[in-house]
């Protein structure tokens, strides 16, 4: 069982803001992620006049003058994006643009299949661009091409310019593109954490004012400019990138203005998912409603109807539902595989081992490699000891890492038995030597074993919260002060509370869904609000034994507007009172 830490905050930060009005609580939770009496009004009002000069962002101008150069000319313009929602955003954002400054049918978005080809620019989809656009001068890549040093050579040979826009680590030589815009390569400390449609974003910017400044047009944008913006703010958070203050601005204005600005398609698919209005947009609807979607189609088939979705144009309505409804059933597709699969990754955990790497064959029914990593996350969530999961698919697969471990390293000590290996700490992705399954799986154990070797029990095995609250504060207004803290993500995670000495309601336990995948929670306290504990369904029995016993509850706040206003709890976990121990 894991042990809940409480954490901690800076004394005088907190009696900072304290001082100019934010109630304690509050305070507290604002300091533990780095906010200040002098930071606060910006964290609390995020504003897209603020974002920086998109030509400080460097390489910005040299890709600026290879693409105005080719649009002069009247090439034909690739933008070689990625299969994933930053890489289809950031593809629609920089084909948008382009549209508006040539004729639309020299621009041609170009997506790479996940399962036939891989991620970005490789010689299989490099190979099928040439197919298919065999006439192509120019090559923009999105969200993609810091390590395709081979491939832009090829390009190159073959006498197309290339314009490299990605925000991924390099590797030990960089391509040699006529334009590298990367933040990870060189960039300002503000600009060092955007997302693959942010950098495009950014590039977007600078060639509208460039080409108004040549031509007088004022109008360039006119219609689009909100879109691209939202479409920035959405691959920010499923990119999981940190809402450093440039980026929270991208997400902030992208919520907050979603109704207007968002694409007709992505408003089309929200209503279908949500089944609500657009008008209080947290970043929830990105992180579990929007963003899910658009990948999903990009695990399971072509992204390519991800991208026809965003790039739907506002008369197209009809179309635009219909494109939403396509979406929305493969992500139904998408979950059904994911169910059949994680159960049975479930049924094959070994015990007492220090990593789980569990295997499929593509033969097996319902199996599908698109959704290893999430089957790794969902596995990940169950075990009772924090280790990591690798879920692999003939071969090819998907790794996650609990708090502590860097999974990503655990895979470079096993490449001996690897074709090829990527991530970071905790997601990577991985593909197997053929006939070395059993030697990468005992590298990967062994590499684990000495990273938890290393590492404190609690530091492996430790929930992390942000205050212990009574009853009594879990009232409406609190929620609204703990909706103005949005948007959360990365670096702002949304707080998350425990609550000691918690009883279960007579009848309080009930199941909730259309198959009971989920928990409907009430307590015998009137004044602790009912919770929903998502998939887990299945604990109900498990729950029922407690009885009347005590309990701590973890959890995060939600308000919901369906009836009277009022406050609900979303439930992390629930153990047995002990909060002596976890004080």
């Amino acid at each position: 069982m894991k042990r809940w830490i409480e954490k901690q905050a800076d004394a005088s930060a907190v009696a900072g803001l304290v001082s100019i009005g934010v109630q304690p609580l509050i305070a507290r939770l604002l300091a533990q992620r780095g906010i200040t009496a002098d930071s606060a009004a910006d964290y609390f009002a995020p504003d897209f006049h603020k974002l920086a000069d998109p030509f400080s962002l460097p390489g910005i101008d040299d890709a600026v003058e290879t693409i105005v150069a080719s649009l002069q000319a009247k090439e034909r313009i690739v933008v070689f994006g990625d299969y994933d929602c930053d890489g289809v955003c950031a593809t629609a954002i920089l084909t948008q643009v382009l549209r508006r400054l040539c004729d639309s049918k020299r621009i041609v978005p170009f997506l790479p299949n996940r399962l036939t080809e891989g991620y970005g620019m490789t010689d299989a989809s490099l190979a099928r661009m040439f197919e298919e656009v065999p006439d192509a001068k120019l090559v923009i890549t999105v969200d993609n091409g810091i390590n395709s040093v081979k491939q832009v050579r090829e390009l190159h040979s073959r006498g197309v310019k290339v314009v490299v826009t990605d925000h991924h680590l390099r590797g030990e030589e960089l391509p040699e593109a006529d334009a590298l815009v990367n933040p990870r390569v060189a960039a300002p400390e503000a600009l060092a954490d955007l997302c693959g449609a942010a950098v495009a974003y950014f590039l977007a910017s600078a060639l509208v004012d460039k080409v108004r400044t040549l031509t007088g047009r004022s109008d360039i944008a006119h219609g689009i400019s909100g879109v691209l913006f939202t479409l920035a703010g959405l691959a920010t958070v499923t990119d999981i990138m940190p809402l450093t203050p440039q980026n929270r601005i991208l997400v902030a204005e992208s919520l907050r203005h979603f109704a207007r600005w968002a694409p007709v398609g992505l408003r089309e698919l929200h209503a279908r998912a949500a089944r609500t209005g657009a008008e209080t947009m947290t970043s929830r609807d990105f992180g579990f409603i929007l963003g899910p979607r658009i990948n999903a189609v990009g695990r399971l088939s072509s992204a390519m109807s991800a991208l026809d979705l965003v790039l739907c144009p506002e008369r197209e309505r009809e179309k635009a539902r219909q494109l939403a409804l396509s979406v929305d059933l493969e992500n139904m597709r998408r979950r059904k595989i994911e169910q059949g699969m994680t159960d049975a990754a479930l049924a094959r955990i070994a015990d007492g081992v220090q990593s789980q790497v569990i295997s499929f064959a593509s033969s097996e029914d319902s199996v599908h490699p698109g959704v290893a990593g999430i089957v790794a996350s969902r596995v990940l969530e169950r075990l009772s000891n924090p280790v990591p999961v690798c879920v692999v698919v003939d071969g090819k697969g998907s790794a996650r890492a609990p708090e502590g471990y860097n999974v990503r390293d655990a895979l470079a000590a096993c490449s001996s038995s690897l074709n090829t290996f990527g991530g970071h700490a905790a997601a990577a992705g991985l593909a197997i030597k053929p006939g070395h399954t059993d030697a990468f799986r005992r590298d990967f154990a062994a590499a684990c074993a000495a990273q938890a070797g290393s590492l404190a029990p609690d530091e492996l095995a430790a929930q992390r919260i942000d205050a212990w609250v009574s009853p009594k504060d879990l009232t409406v207004s609190f929620a609204e002060e703990i909706a103005r803290m949005e948007p959360f993500g990365e670096g702002n995670e949304e707080p998350v509370f425990a609550l000691g000495g918690a009883v279960f309601a007579s009848g309080g336990l009930r199941p909730l869904g259309a198959n009971g995948q989920h928990l409907h929670i009430t307590f015998r306290n009137p004044s602790i609000p009912r919770a929903i504990w998502w998939n887990h369904g299945e604990d109900i029995e498990r729950l029922r034994a407690f009885g009347s016993a005590p309990l701590d509850i973890l959890f995060t706040l939600s308000l919901s507007d369906y009836g009277q206003r009022h406050v609900d709890l979303r439930v992390i976990d629930i153990r047995p009172s002990s909060r002596e121990q976890s004080a």
